[in-house]
């Protein structure tokens, strides 16, 4: 079975939302089949079903000097940071692929960046408990993961740090974690990654894990005039 890929390259988010949406609503009528949409944001901030404002650090006039928007959205989580240099991955998919299982699908996602980052880098990743997901070196986060399935089909997604700058970061509570920090794959390797190799890394190992062939698309393919 096969899985269509499109690369959006550096997109607004309030656009990559609204295809999102569009896609949710066609592979939900069985119109398209799953795709992964992988996709790099300006500086934003979202916040999830649970997110509290107390966990925005700067105030609204600091965000609106440096151009950064605020939105709501309907994943599960707190406040989560996207800028450049991240990678942030959609998976918009129906969740019989994991048996209907929404903390298996979740599970695979930690899994693929687990992979990648074993496999390529050498650095030992893991899950933590219960209380928080997403992918963790110690106690810094690499990589948060917040979805949301609207009637069977998933949308939102992941967002790994490559070469993000883990001074923005400062304008938040992380995922309402005070605790605990951030990290990337920059500041883990001491080397600037290559986003576009990386994009294929992690769609191979997101492949790999839910055991589908990877279909490079383009949006016109699924979102046709």
């Amino acid at each position: 079975m096969s899985i269509n890929v499109v690369d959006l390259g550096k997109m607004q988010y309030g656009e990559a939302l609204e295809i999102q949406e569009h896609l949710l609503a066609r592979r939900q009528a069985n119109e398209i089949g799953d795709t992964l949409l992988l996709v790099e944001h300006p500086p934003t901030l979202t916040l999830g079903t649970r997110g509290q404002y107390s966990n925005i650090l700067a105030s609204e006039s600091q965000l609106a000097q440096n151009g950064i928007e605020v939105f709501e959205v309907n994943r599960g989580g707190d406040v989560t940071y996207h800028g450049p240099g991240q990678i942030v991955g959609y998976p918009i998919m129906n969740i019989a692929c994991v048996e209907n299982d929404i903390k298996r699908f979740i599970w695979n996602l930690e899994e693929v960046i687990i992979r990648i980052l074993d496999a390529e880098y050498g650095i030992t990743a893991m899950r933590e408990d219960k209380a928080y997901t997403g992918v963790w070196v110690g106690d810094m986060k690499v990589c948060a993961i917040g979805i949301a399935v609207k009637k069977y089909v998933t949308m939102h997604g992941f967002a790994l740090n490559a070469n993000t700058n883990l001074e923005d970061f400062k304008l938040i509570n992380p995922c309402g974690i005070t605790d605990r920090g951030v990290t990337s794959l920059r500041a883990l390797t001491g080397v600037e990654q290559n986003l576009m190799e990386l994009k294929l890394k992690v769609a191979n190992y997101f492949c790999q894990v839910f055991e589908r062939n990877m279909k490079p698309a383009k949006l016109s393919d699924l979102l046709p005039d």
